[in-house]
């Protein structure tokens, strides 16, 4: 099979095509004749394994999974032992190991079956980002009905996902990006946008009940100048810093500074799990939610699609064709 696969970790330029073997689905585990796959920034830092601290889960020296991808919809080829929920035809949405590829195996357990009115390319969007967003939202952050929340990264995919998923649950969302993203991040029914170049949203002038900082580098205490007294902040994944923590060295700061304080200060652990994934397919079939992808690249534009993400020209997802 085609596989785009990496065997140093570096920039885009280190990926290429190559025929690989199929995989073959272990118990619990599903394969999945990959349709469509989407990129995300996880992706680049397993890529790059950037910061230092992923390479204790990728590979110390190289990484030892030498195809990248998660998110992925497509139809199941096969099953392995053990496996109850699908069987093979079925069309599926959720993450796999090595989604940039024709076939990928995937947790029986990360996967759902595809909602009705989405293509295969439309649904890729939804797995990694969509989850991320539920889960900031309704687990971690507690969003309530009337709530004010604020997402700084609403352009993006998680971002993407979460002004829309605010709204469906009754929330007053204000959405923070560059000017030239400012109509899509209003398209996606947030009630104000900021333009983060223009005005800072975290310098006081206005609190919020619920504030998600996706893939951001403002400091905790500057993030806490927006929330209200009891104030509930998200942190989701984080950009910039050190080699070693490349940011993330906030989230833990959250977690150690919150008992200490009236706000809520939380990092987002996140997984692609079936529930959410059935939970998200609700919305997605009610027409609640959308995904918004940018567009769509062959295989062989993974590497363009990874640096069209990190220069910011990606507004949403950008969707891999198999």
């Amino acid at each position: 099979m085609k596989a785009m696969v990496q065997d140093v970790y570096g920039p885009p330029e280190v990926l290429r095509i190559e025929e690989t073997e199929r995989p073959v689905p272990g118990r619990g585990r599903v394969l999945v004749r990959v349709h469509a796959a989407a990129v995300d920034q996880g992706v680049w830092h397993l890529m790059a394994g950037m910061p230092y601290a992923v390479r204790a889960a990728t590979g110390l020296r190289a990484p030892r999974s030498r195809v990248r991808g998660m998110d992925l919809s497509g139809r199941v080829e096969a099953v392995g032992p053990g496996v109850t929920r699908f069987r093979p035809g079925d069309e599926v949405y959720g993450s796999g190991e090595g989604s940039f590829a024709e076939y990928a195996c995937a947790k029986e357990g990360a996967l759902a079956p595809k909602p009705r009115n989405l293509g295969f390319e439309e649904a890729a969007a939804v797995p990694v980002s969509g989850c991320s967003a539920l889960q900031a939202l309704r687990r971690t952050g507690r969003v309530e009905p009337g709530q004010s929340v604020l997402i700084l990264g609403a352009s993006g995919g998680v971002g993407s996902f979460a002004v829309q998923l605010a709204k469906a649950f009754g929330a007053r969302v204000t959405g923070v990006c560059s000017a030239a993203k400012a109509d899509f991040v209003r398209s996606l029914g947030a009630d104000e946008v900021i333009d983060y170049a223009v005005a800072d949203p975290t310098d006081g002038s206005r609190r919020y009940d619920l504030v998600l900082d996706i893939a951001g580098n403002r400091p905790i205490g500057r993030l806490r100048g927006a929330l209200t007294p009891r104030g509930t902040l998200v942190i989701v994944g984080g950009e910039g810093g050190g080699r070693w923590l490349g940011g993330n060295e906030r989230s833990l700061g959250a977690l150690l500074l919150s008992p200490f304080v009236s706000h809520r200060l939380r990092p987002l652990t996140s997984l692609v799990r079936a529930g959410d994934l059935e939970a998200l397919t609700e919305f997605l079939e009610a027409g609640s939610v959308s995904p918004a992808v940018h567009r769509g690249y062959p295989l062989a534009g993974v590497p363009d699609a990874i640096r069209d993400l990190r220069e910011g020209r990606v507004r949403g997802k950008a969707v891999i064709r198999l």
